[in-house]
Parts: C-alpha cells; structure tokens; sequence
C-alpha cells in the first residue's frame, strides 16, 4: 500500500491561478522522480466549524480559499529519496516562484496507508 504525505493550506483567492501553475509543475517534478499520484484539491464545501475546521488548521481569512493535497509513493523510503530528489530539482528552486502563500500555516505530514477499498 501506499505511502502518503499530505498538505492542507490557505491560498489567497488572488493567487489562485499562481498557485495552480507552481502546483503543475510540482507535480510534473514529483512524477518524474517517482511519486505515484500528485493531487490538488480546491475547498469547495469546507465550512468554518466552531471549534475545529480545515479553514480554522491553517487559519484562513475571508480571502482565502482552502487547499487539501496528497502525494503517494510506493514506500517511506521511496518517498525519503524522491523528496531528495525533487527538493535538488532547480525547476522547484525558491528563487524561480513568488510563494502564493503562507507556508508557516500549511499542515503537513507523512502517513502510512493500512485500508484502501
């Protein structure tokens, strides 16, 4: 089964489409190192719960739209070298993108699949 590492974030509704191309390519680098699936999810039905949320996990404004994504890799250590790889990859280099959003208040994490049906 699958490894898996997943994002949830806050993007300016102003940066969507900037967003949209830096997600494009990433994903393009992430295939050709090897991940098995890259995915990008725009919140469309993500209200704001009073005490827990998606949009609360990465406090997000009023202008801000809420962004759920995954990566899977074959393994753990798959994605560890893969990681390597992509973080090297002068096409995802800092000085190439204007961040078009906050990532002090992206979540992220690594899991490890036990059921997919």
């Amino acid at each position: 089964m699958p490894y898996v590492d997943g994002f949830v974030l806050a993007v300016p509704k102003d940066n969507i489409e900037a967003y949209k191309d830096m997600a494009r390519t990433a994903g393009d680098v992430w295939k050709e190192h090897g991940a098995l699936s890259f995915v990008e999810c725009i919140g469309d039905d993500v209200p704001y719960g009073e005490l827990t949320s998606f949009p609360r996990a990465v406090q997000a404004k009023d202008d801000e739209v809420v962004v759920f994504s995954w990566i899977t890799y074959p393994s753990r250590e798959a994605r560890d070298q893969i990681n390597a790889k992509v973080m090297a990859d002068p096409r995802l280099s800092r000085d190439k993108w204007t961040m078009p959003f906050d990532g002090k208040r992206m979540i992220y994490g690594g899991f490890r699949s036990f059921l997919e049906l």
